[in-house]
């Protein structure tokens, strides 16, 4: 290892100069390490400590083993950097993870509402402080960064990460961006705009993505094509990393899509001549999950040619996936034959050390453990329960509106709780809960939505539970009311990519079976609007969007029984068939079942829209 007495390992230096230092220190094989990122599941003491290897990350699921906790991932975590500080220079790693709703790949930590919910709230100041509380919970693992927000603009709920996005609307997406001074810290007055900031341990990196417009992909295709005007890019798509970088965000992710048939991992004018030379970026850009074997036909062929194409374009740091080994090799090479010019190389070794030096990894690089005790705690799931219910967005209350179902009686002799949400943590939660696609079940702790209504109701209240109700629990004459939660079951990325946005697990003919006999509340758990029939519509007495609220249950039935009103508002437009779409509130007249920004409230006659 070097000598204690480099500049670069003084902390009193300037950070320009401590990269200036170390950057000369440098061999290509070093550099090159830097720029790799590679899967846990391969973090050897080869890649660590004899290669010097840049981060690690993993992959949504890919866990130290079932069900570990947050010590368990810092156990991980320290290994592998305690690796990286014996190699030759120390230079240490920073871990990334998918900590997009909460750190939500780790068992028994708080997972908040999906974005869409969030904005639903319209509450910036809301999402920051679930931006401080995810940042604890993400570094009492160890973990010093996170591939979060997501601030993708999404055009068409057909699109399999609509969930992702906080509103189909540019302003509102603006508006949450302030999950980057929650999970970064705020940064003081004065503070270079572009240049990346970390207030300290108790804050990660976070990373704006995914660049630029993977919202807006024609039919809502994932990793499709975005087809658009420049001007109407940056309008509409662009707009929200400009809040990002004046934040000091660390790092942003570019996008699979594509923006006018050209893949955007090798667009150069988008990533180099516009992201960091027209908005000053200073932070570094970072690909996606195995992004560039895409960059070529069929998958994965002609690598080096990819590697080439994505880091000319302005990748500074590559997600690699499988190929390591090989992407290690080509890069040494591209830039040994002056196919990749070494200012290049040396632009994003630079970048990513000084976010290094930014998080203070040099200084403090192993995890807090006085962190743990505030993992899933109360003070967490209190904020958590306080999202969903301003979350939460009244759709309709009663067949008649001097007649309202809510708020419901707490105190009714029986009622009864249907349908294949109301008791399933893991559809509660959604994509990117445990593992990348979700599952169904008690994946972690928290509270569903018929543990809420048991706790709610009063003693005397008798509560039936059957996911389907067979036909001699309907003809009971003594239920007061039903509260049926239906919705989507998991999903992340492609595989959420729906053309047809039914409601799953024939939701709607358990709907309608219960509302023919029993007034019913319906609670729609779905990270998207779903079509909703005319005539299914009619039948029921309420209709609350519940978005996939995590799990804390026990902010539906603050609202369902009066503690609160709802104030949640819809982010996105509700289509009335799939026909329509795209549908959006400020450029196409297509009339909605509900329009952008609507919700109503328990008070008397009133709603709001936007």
């Amino acid at each position: 290892m070097e000598s204690s007495s480099c500049i670069y390992k003084d902390p009193n230096s300037p950070i320009e100069a401590r990269v200036k230092d170390l950057l000369s220190r440098m061999t290509l094989k070093e550099k090159v390490a830097q720029m790799t990122q590679i899967e846990r599941s391969v973090a050897s003491p080869h890649y660590l400590q004899d290669l010097g290897i840049g981060s690690v990350m993993n992959v949504g699921g890919s866990a130290p083993f079932p069900n570990a906790k947050s010590s368990d991932w810092a156990d991980m975590v320290d290994w592998f950097q305690k690796l990286a500080l014996q190699s030759r220079l120390g230079i240490p790693i920073i871990y990334g993870i998918d900590a997009v709703h909460g750190n939500n790949g780790v068992y028994g930590t708080t997972i908040f509402p999906h974005n869409v919910g969030l904005g639903a709230t319209r509450d910036a100041d809301l999402v920051r402080r679930i931006g401080v509380a995810t940042a604890l919970e993400v570094r009492a693992c160890g973990i010093q960064y996170t591939f979060a927000p997501c601030v993708a603009v999404c055009r068409d709920p057909r699109w399999g990460r609509c969930y992702e996005s906080y509103s189909e609307d540019t302003n509102i997406v603006r508006e949450m961006a302030s999950i980057v001074t929650g999970l970064q810290g705020q940064p003081p007055e004065g503070h270079p705009n572009g240049y990346p900031f970390l207030a300290g341990r108790n804050n990660v990196i976070a990373c704006a993505k995914h660049f630029v417009g993977d919202g807006g992909t024609h039919k809502g295709l994932n990793e499709g094509d975005t087809i658009l005007s420049y001007e109407d890019l940056e309008r509409i798509h662009m707009a929200p990393y400009l809040d990002c970088i004046s934040q000091g965000v660390g790092t942003i992710m570019a996008s699979y899509s594509s923006w006018n048939g050209h893949q955007l991992h090798a667009h150069r004018f988008l990533l180099t001549e516009v992201l960091k030379d027209k908005l000053g970026f200073k932070g570094f850009v970072i690909s996606d999950w195995e992004a560039l074997d895409r960059l070529s036909k069929p998958l994965g062929s002609n690598y080096r040619l990819c590697v080439s194409t994505a880091v000319n374009a302005g990748t500074d740091m590559v997600m690699v996936g499988q190929k390591h080994r090989e992407f290690v090799k080509d890069l040494i090479f591209l830039a040994e034959s002056g196919e990749i010019p070494m200012t290049r190389i040396d632009d994003a070794v630079e970048r990513i050390l000084r976010v290094k030096f930014v998080a203070g990894l040099f200084e403090h690089p192993f995890a807090d453990r006085s962190l743990l005790d505030i993992v899933g705690s109360k003070l967490h799931r209190e904020l958590a329960r306080e999202a969903v219910r301003k979350s939460l967005v009244l759709l309709k209350n009663g067949k008649d509106p001097k007649k309202p179902l809510l708020p419901l009686d707490r105190s009714a002799k029986k009622i009864l709780v249907a349908g294949t949400h109301a008791d399933d943590l893991g559809y509660q939660c959604g994509g990117w809960t445990i593992g990348w696609n979700g599952m169904s079940g008690r994946i972690t702790i928290g509270t569903t939505i018929l543990d809420a209504i048991k706790e709610a109701i009063g003693e005397e209240t008798e509560v039936i539970y059957e996911k389907i109700p067979p036909p001699d629990t309907l003809a009971s004459q003594d239920i007061s009311y039903a509260i049926v939660a239906v919705g989507e079951d998991p999903y992340a990325e492609f595989t959420g990519d729906n053309p047809e946005l039914v409601i799953p697990f024939n939701g709607a003919d358990i709907i309608s079976s219960v509302a023919d006999k029993i007034p019913t509340l319906v609670v729609l758990i779905s990270g998207r609007p779903l079509v909703i029939e005319p005539w299914l519509l009619k039948k029921i007495d309420g209709l609350i969007a519940a978005w996939l609220p995590g799990t804390e249950g026990e902010g539906i039935t603050d609202v369902i029984f009066g503690d609160y009103d709802f104030s949640g508002r819809l982010p996105v437009t509700w289509f009335r068939k799939v026909e329509q779409l795209p549908v959006n509130f400020r450029d196409n007249s297509s009339e909605p079942l509900f329009p952008f920004g609507f919700g109503l409230t328990c008070k008397a006659d009133t709603s709001s829209t936007e």
